[in-house]
């Protein structure tokens, strides 16, 4: 499964490097950044101008990482890209439900607060259908906190800069997007004014940091102290002061508290219907299923929310972000129903049905069910009103 940034695709995906602090007669270090990255240029001069800060060579290298696949990429892919064309990369994107915690990398204190924003563009002519419309990228977070929108009609676009375009233009009403995208569609468009406001979810706050690779750790705590000392002279806000997120308001359409129902995906025609009712007795799964979907989940979503269901370069599966002790605003059916159509990203809803059932239970039995009773079926996962709290194993 994978809602990871649309911006690379692989992009939140990806990471490289290798070196150990290198002596005067070292190459230079080697700065990636993400390939079609919107805050691509920002994150070079960030990371030049602490690799200066810390009096360490360094150069940018542009075609150490390359495009990746819309699949994304593993831990061990991860570190493997780690030991080749990269030494150190700028611009790699954490939170608290995906943060590449499970591999090798290590990573520098943050340097930009680059979350999900929603966006409208005031003014703008819009026909009856555009009014019900909300633009997000396909497979991305974006996607994730555009399906709590209620009542409306999401055009999933395969881009983080059309997703902006698609409110520009006049095709949707609101985009939820990635603020660094919209930055640089104003660049491109200085023409454009969108009104910016908080994307109240789980999944809209990131930021980006630089990550080291096993054998290039020892440079991290210099680069922390120069990143330390340029936020205290100034030097990272003069830096970041056009990327950073504006004072916002919080939409109302994007209260957690507003639920998923009857909404139309016009991509591939999805359509999520999710509905939050208490004292709904859990679907019962057996062991032998969870088994089985536990082998599923580590071939088909494991490269991307991690071995251990603890979010690499998509959300956590497991843990209050996902599965919250009280009050989800998401149902079993509505999870499996999202699953079935839109994962795994590189082949959506191309599994069996029974797989899909086989990977929820075993969701489930990770966030404290106890397997018994009948085997869940697609159709049971699917019409579950239970909302997904978490707790003691039930």
């Amino acid at each position: 499964m994978n809602h990871s940034f649309n911006f690379i695709r692989a992009a939140g995906m990806l990471a490289a490097c290798i070196a150990l602090a290198p002596s005067a007669s070292d190459a230079a270090v080697k700065i990636c950044t993400f390939p079609g990255s919107p805050s691509a240029a920002l994150d070079r001069s960030v990371a030049q101008a602490a690799f200066t800060r810390a009096n360490i060579a360094a150069t940018v290298v542009s075609h150490g990482i390359g495009e990746g696949d819309d699949d994304g990429v593993s831990l061990h892919e991860l570190d493997k890209t780690l030991a080749r064309d990269c030494d150190v990369i700028a611009g790699f994107p954490r939170s608290t439900v995906a943060d590449a915690s499970g591999g090798k990398m290590q990573f520098s204190r943050g340097y930009l607060r680059a979350g999900y924003v929603s966006i409208e563009a005031p003014g703008a002519e819009l026909n009856d259908a555009a009014k019900r419309t909300v633009a997000a990228t396909y497979a991305s977070p974006a996607q994730l906190i555009a399906v709590q929108q209620h009542d409306v009609t999401l055009d999933l676009e395969n881009t983080s800069a059309s997703t902006v375009d698609a409110v520009a233009n006049g095709r949707a009403q609101r985009a939820i997007v990635w603020y660094p995208a919209v930055v640089a569609y104003r660049m491109a468009h200085p023409e454009r004014r969108f009104s910016i406001a908080t994307a109240d979810s789980p999944y809209a706050d990131w930021h980006l940091a630089i990550a080291f690779g096993e054998r290039s750790a020892a440079l991290r705590p210099r680069i922390d102290d120069a990143l330390t000392s340029m936020n205290n002279d100034g030097r990272l806000q003069a830096l970041t002061k056009q990327w950073a997120l504006p004072a916002q308001r919080v939409s109302s359409s994007m209260h957690s508290g507003i639920m998923l129902a009857d909404m139309n995906a016009t991509r591939m025609g999805r359509v999520i219907k999710v509905a939050n009712e208490e004292g709904v007795e859990p679907p019962t799964f057996e062991q032998a299923q969870t088994t089985h979907g536990k082998t599923l989940y580590s071939s088909s979503c494991a490269k991307c929310h991690g071995a251990q269901l603890q979010g690499v370069t998509a959300p956590a599966l497991q843990g209050p972000a996902f599965a919250p002790p009280s009050n989800s605003h998401l149902t079993v059916g509505g999870i499996f129903t999202y699953m079935a159509t839109n994962m795994p990203a590189d082949r959506p809803g191309k599994m069996k049905d029974q797989d899909y059932a086989d990977i929820m239970a075993f969701l489930l039995m990770s966030n404290g069910y106890k397997p018994g009773g009948a085997k869940m079926t697609a159709d049971s996962a699917r019409a579950s009103k239970l909302p997904l709290n978490a707790g003691p194993a039930r």
